[in-house]
């Protein structure tokens, strides 16, 4: 039986769950990750009350984007098969690349690692996570907070959230007002699933009891399962800077059914050609065990395309060619037409 400290005894924050030893050791772990994002507007980063950073010159009429996002329940697998290392790439792409869509160059991030009991080599496997998100997207990891608040989470478990700041010319900023009847939608490779649908896919695996070894196109289930999500920040960048790009959707929860129509004025619909490109092994082994149907694979996952870009269809071509110079899979997956009365806004064939 515990003990029962006296009315004179005296306490501490270490009694009460906190270790605010840990928390310093923490931050003096994570510096090294943190200064390898560092660009040279970051006036003052972690450490600080605030951080600060002096936005670029090289901007006439920027337009800050901002995006907030988390990993959800991605997270209770990386808690159960104690996998840590890829959750913080999977929290900067979330917000990263829901900014990239309107054009924007990621600036900084922010995080937030909230916990039961602080365990520093679990929170900085998942913060090295994060600067390496940051170092893909071009963005420096600026601060963050670290909270450990006993009797809110059971041990070993966590949760995060980001937040990632991007400018913009107001010039050109990407709205998808210009696209019209006849653009082509291009659609860039997914690494997995990201970080959508895993409530789906936790009930599917519950429901299959495989062996976490067994080969998915040639991974391990496992590994498949928790692939981090893939950052398009560069590739996107340079296919901005080389072309007019109309419009770009972030394919996350919704699935493409549910993000392409967030782009797209109210007239026009996207029609997605489903033999334009394979549904990577992953996706058909989880509609296979799940019997999964068709419309819900659509709106529930990316199913191989994690990023869809809308272009004239007389820069596709030139387009594709770009973005698989810079290092992406990229397929023509569809294209823009009038919408019919009662029609959706996104159909798959």
């Amino acid at each position: 039986m515990t003990a029962i400290p006296s009315a004179s005894s005296s306490l501490t924050y270490r009694d009460a769950g906190v270790d605010i030893d840990a928390g310093d050791a923490l931050v003096e772990r994570i510096k090294p990750a943190a200064k390898r994002t560092m660009r040279p507007e970051v006036m003052a980063g972690i450490g600080g009350f605030g951080a600060l950073f002096e936005l670029s010159k090289k901007f006439r009429e920027p337009v800050l984007v901002s995006g907030t996002d988390g990993v959800g329940t991605k997270l209770k697998l990386a808690f159960q098969w104690n996998r840590h290392d890829t959750v913080g790439q999977d929290l900067v792409a979330m917000s990263v690349n829901d900014i990239l869509v309107q054009g924007a160059e990621p600036l900084f991030f922010l995080d937030y690692f909230a916990c039961g009991r602080l365990d520093v080599n679990t929170a900085a496997s998942v913060i090295e996570g994060i600067a390496k998100g940051c170092e893909l997207a071009g963005c420096a990891l600026i601060g963050g907070e670290t909270a450990e608040m006993p009797g809110m989470y059971p041990d070993g478990e966590y949760d995060l959230a980001g937040f990632a700041v991007g400018a913009v010319e107001k010039h050109e900023i990407i709205s998808g007002q210009s696209i019209q009847r006849g653009d082509s939608i291009l659609g860039l490779a997914s690494s997995g699933a990201h970080s959508n649908g895993y409530s789906l896919i936790r009930k599917i695996l519950e429901r299959s009891q495989p062996d976490l070894a067994m080969d998915i196109g040639g991974v391990p289930l496992a590994d498949a399962v928790m692939a981090p999500t893939r950052i398009y920040a560069r590739s996107l960048q340079a296919l901005i800077q080389s072309m007019r790009v109309k419009g770009m959707a972030h394919i996350t929860g919704g699935g493409l059914t549910e993000n392409i129509p967030r782009v797209l004025p109210a007239h026009l619909t996207a029609i997605i050609d489903r033999t334009g490109w394979p549904l990577p092994p992953l996706f058909q082994w989880l509609q296979k065990e799940g019997q999964v149907d068709d419309a819900e694979m659509h709106r529930v996952f990316n199913c191989g395309i994690g990023m869809a870009v809308i272009v004239s269809q007389y820069d596709a071509g030139a387009a594709m060619q770009l973005l698989a110079a810079a290092g992406e899979t990229v397929f023509h997956i569809g294209h823009i037409e009038t919408r019919g009365e009662g029609q959706a806004q996104t159909i798959v064939r």
